[in-house]
């Protein structure tokens, strides 16, 4: 029997050392990268892959695949990878179609601030004249979405490496007290604009009583007597009245889950999928407070990056929070850097295109702008007699400027942007195009240099883009002045979490994030409010609230039908079988900015969350202000207002009405028909008077 026990014992033992080395295969594509093109003759991109605390990186693996252009001489071409901006692997291309690459990864691979950086780096050929392959749109190497990650999986530093600063980046879900407070809705809005600044996709808002067994990092809100057992035996630092807490518990636990990986089954790449049981590392982050005065600091604490980042245990008591931006010189935001839009010192050499890329938002200022100056200043390598040399830029993809450089080999030049040209978010790149005299390239590759200062060169919005109408172009920097109150029907406000999310993310997704709305419910608000803040409302089909805004392009609660201008035909009609969301955005009484969301159907939640996310997306037209989503991902963009012709209520129509426009054609048809058995029963019997009148 001892033996027995003693094999069980080892077997056990074996087990869960085994547990503990199990293999995480994260694809590119699960951390949001998609087939990645490398151009031309020597291009490079770059990756950065934040990993979490969970993962031992010593022992793990980075698999590569890579795809390279049919046209490329195999032999001449090459690809390099850098792992933290070191050399770690080089070759010549291989013949095959579908390349493979692996690479041993070790502590020293992860960056400071916990990232995995990879640079892929190409030198492609396509003929033996280099010169020719300069310009060639044939020299390319796709590295491909299923390359992945297999990371280790061990407890051994989890307890000690997880704490409330980087405890963000694993979670993947929001719970909330089944019947939620404004407190409540607040701190998941908050908590849903921090994880979705770390990058996470598809965010779950859950009710406590609704949470899928299946997620076990998460981060749960509410103050300590609205969370319920158990996760309220978790907590292990109890908070007095006034006080806040943000409480990280953490625990393993033991669970079967399904790893697809990619195998090389004779020279063909197959997934298979294979069933494991692993230790799992379960994080709940609990937002809490002794009382509502206590959650309400946590809250202001979750908005506050500067906290959030230098927190390294696993509990914070606040007895005091504030978020309080001075004003600067720079408050209105109408000049912004490059560096301050995430532009980074590129120093590039070698002839053709040499290319630096910006992106910027219409956010990132105060207001929207009318027209953006776009400054570049840097230096280059001066010009011999007979090169050619310009500098070229590009908006969007198209080209806005271009213009020759000079021997003095410096750059300090402007191009002006109209609203037309610039989007809601942009992408703007900056190329030097260098080629030697008379052609000759073979001895000139490493002759030129480049360099964009990107302190010095700089955007600015010389005048803000005014409307008679607001448009959703100008959201949310819309909402930038002033002051801004949520209102969400109290019915709703359980179906409203996720969008609120959202909303607040969007608010705040600029360089300088200082929007911290208040939350209301719509029985609270009083007619003066509508004019002096800026309004958010998340309301109900049927709340009275919606008959305070008289300058809304739609009433929705009234059932409406959108006709198309041009040729009368319905383009949409309200239906309550299909869960819609509405936005819709206007300027108030006070030229103050209003948003209005509503959702019909049985999906409301699903229905909010489509319309806050619809609005928020590149939109092609400058003057939309109504959008209508459905939980099916379809949208509809109108600009409606008041002269509008294609905009028709019904239910403001008698009964009559509605019925002549539904069966007039029935009713005229048995009208002629009538009238046409009519004139046949007459004529039938003027014939037979004449036969009659005849025989006699």
């Amino acid at each position: 029997m001892n033996k027995f026990l003693s094999f069980l014992a080892l077997a056990l033992l074996l087990s869960t050392a085994s547990i503990a080395q199990q293999q995480a295969i994260i694809s590119f594509k699960a951390l949001g990268h998609a087939d990645e093109p490398i151009f031309g003759m020597s291009g490079s991109t770059s990756f950065f892959l934040k990993l979490g605390p969970e993962y031992e990186i010593t022992g793990s693996k980075l698999v590569l695949f890579f795809e390279p252009s049919q046209a490329l001489l195999k032999d001449k071409s090459y690809i390099n990878i850098l792992i933290d901006d070191k050399p770690a692997f080089s070759s010549r291309l291989s013949p095959d179609s579908i390349q493979r690459i692996v690479l041993n990864l070790s502590r020293a691979d992860i960056s400071a601030g916990g990232f995995l950086k990879i640079q892929v780096k190409t030198l492609a050929t396509i003929t033996d004249d280099k010169c020719r392959d300069l310009d060639n749109p044939a020299m390319w190497i796709k590295v491909k979405n299923y390359s992945y990650l297999s990371l280790t999986k061990s407890d051994k530093n989890f307890f000690d490496n997880v704490n409330i600063s980087n405890c963000f980046d694993s979670k993947k879900a929001i719970v909330y007290p089944a019947n939620p407070t404004l407190h409540d809705l607040k701190a998941v809005a908050w908590a849903y604009s921090r994880l979705k600044k770390t990058g996470i996709a598809n965010i779950g808002v859950y009710a406590a009583d609704k949470k899928p067994d299946s997620v076990r990092n998460y981060v749960m809100v509410g103050n300590m007597s609205s969370i319920q057992s158990p996760q309220h035996d978790l907590i292990k630092v109890t908070p007095q009245a006034g006080e806040g807490l943000f409480y990280l518990h953490k625990a393993i636990t033991i669970a079967s889950d399904t790893v697809t990986q990619i195998v090389n089954v004779r020279n063909n790449l197959t997934p298979v999928k294979t069933v494991v049981t692993e230790k799992v590392p379960t994080e709940i982050l609990f937002v809490t407070g002794g009382d509502d005065a206590g959650f309400e600091k946590t809250i202001t604490a979750l908005g506050n990056m500067n906290i959030l980042n230098s927190t390294f245990g696993d509990y914070l008591l606040i007895d005091q929070a504030e978020n309080t931006f001075f004003k600067t010189i720079d408050e209105n935001r109408s000049k912004l850097t490059l560096k301050q839009i995430g532009g980074a010192t590129n120093f590039m050499s070698g002839i053709g295109s040499l290319k630096s890329a910006y992106n910027f938002k219409n956010s990132d200022f105060s207001f929207t702008p009318k027209e953006v100056e776009i400054h570049f200043q840097g230096i280059y390598s001066s010009l011999n007699p007979g090169d050619r040399g310009f500098f070229n830029v590009y908006l969007n993809g198209s080209l806005i400027s271009s213009e020759k450089l000079d021997v003095s080999g410096k750059l300090n030049t402007s191009v002006t942007i109209n609203r037309y040209q610039h989007h809601k978010y942009n992408t703007l790149e900056a190329e030097f195009r260098f080629y030697p005299s008379s052609g000759n390239c073979q001895n000139s590759f490493t002759n030129f240099f480049s360099e964009i200062d990107v302190d010095q060169s700089y955007l600015e919005s010389k005048d803000p883009f005014i409307t008679n109408d607001l448009s959703f172009y100008q959201y949310p920097e819309a909402f930038n002045s002033g002051k801004t109150r949520i209102v969400v029907t109290k019915d709703y406000a359980k179906y409203a979490a996720a969008a609120m999310g959202e909303i607040i993310y969007e608010l705040n997704n600029n360089i300088n994030a200082n929007n911290f709305p208040e939350f209301v419910y719509s029985d609270q608000v009083e007619p003066g409010d509508l004019k002096k803040y800026n309004i958010v409302a998340l309301l109900s089909q049927n709340d009275p609230l919606m008959n305070e805004f008289p300058d809304a392009p739609i009433k929705f609660n009234k059932k409406f039908r959108l006709y198309n201008s041009d040729n009368n035909k319905i383009v949409y009609q309200l239906s309550d079988s299909v869960s819609n969301g509405l936005a819709q955005i206007f300027y108030g009484r006070s030229n103050n900015a209003t948003l209005v969301l509503t959702a019909t159907g049985t999906q409301i939640a699903d229905a909010f969350l489509a319309a806050s996310k619809s609005i928020t997306e590149q939109l092609s037209t400058l003057s939309s202000n109504v959008c209508i989503s459905d939980v099916s991902a379809n949208k509809y963009l109108f600009n409606i207002n008041k002269s509008s012709e294609n905009l028709e209520y019904i239910d403001t129509k008698s009964a009559l009405t509605r019925f002549w426009e539904s069966y007039n054609l029935y009713i005229l048809l048995g009208i002629l028909v009538l009238i046409l058995l009519s004139f046949l029963y007459v004529r039938s019997r003027i014939q037979r008077s004449q036969d009659l009148f005849n025989e006699e």
